[in-house]
């Protein structure tokens, strides 16, 4: 009589069933020549690289393959975006909000967990209730990618995001990566690892990053600018003053009967 195959190959095979896949499409993403077949006949171990693939792109547990544990999955994609460091008053009973200009952004990411670094960095209480009870930061804009919505050197007010799970599609966020800072528009992909980081510019493509490679998110609630654009509302109001004047120059300039 035939052995029964090992739980591991049993548990492989259920894991593709679930996801519909078949044994070619299951091996092409599993980065497994031809196919599944070999394996799921138990002609083939499971390799440390399939059972490495396995948790990285279906999250499932090496523990769980191998009967050592009940939970099936790991989050290995939760990432913890919460601030590293923060500032808080003198009375230590209310958080600062720190500001971050462009070239404090350049040497944010290598010393995002280093409190002394961050004395640097003007802190200050904001007195207005919708920046109470949350973790609050301000980083100013570099570039034009991001226009017209923000442009280089406004101030975006990011609330922190505890993790990549809680954020997003199509909000604009900073993202703290390994070695920049960027305001862009997110868009998760669905059963990938990886993100895309979205310009409203047309002209700049699409950034796509590993999500590991995030260390903070901000989600941006407001703004400060300080640059008025000359075809804004402002100055149609002074072309309508200057419509009236011109008007009440010719209607002087008649002369009574």
């Amino acid at each position: 009589m035939k052995s029964e195959l090992p739980l591991e190959i049993q548990r492989f095979k259920q894991i593709r069933e679930e996801n519909n896949f078949t044994q070619s499409e299951f091996a092409e993403i599993l980065n497994i020549k031809t196919s599944t077949s070999d394996i799921e006949r138990g002609k083939t171990k499971l390799s440390g690289q399939v059972v490495m693939m396995l948790l990285k792109i279906f999250e499932v547990n090496p523990l769980w393959l191998y009967s050592e544990s009940f939970q099936k999955k790991l989050d290995v994609h939760h990432i913890n975006s919460m601030p590293k460091v923060i500032s808080v008053d003198e009375t230590n009973s209310r958080e600062n909000m720190l500001l971050v200009n462009q070239k404090a952004a350049a040497g944010y990411p290598q010393n995002i967990g280093d409190a002394e670094w961050y004395h640097q960095l003007p802190a200050f209480e904001m007195p207005i209730p919708q920046f109470r009870n949350a973790s609050y930061r301000g980083f100013q804009v570099e570039g034009d990618s991001m226009e017209p919505n923000f442009h280089s050197e406004d101030w975006v007010l990011g609330k922190s995001v505890e993790s990549l799970q809680q954020a997003l599609n199509h909000k604009v966020y900073v993202f703290v990566l390994q070695d920049s800072v960027m305001v862009k528009k997110l868009h998760k992909h669905p059963n990938s690892h990886k993100i895309s980081l979205i310009s409203t510019n047309s002209y700049y493509p699409p950034y796509e990053v590993e999500a590991s490679e995030v260390q903070e998110i901000w989600e941006v609630t407001s703004k400060l600018t300080f640059s008025i654009n000359e075809n804004s509302e402002n100055s149609m109001l002074k072309k309508l003053e200057q419509s009236m004047e011109e008007l009440k120059t010719q209607l002087n300039s008649i002369k009574p009967n």
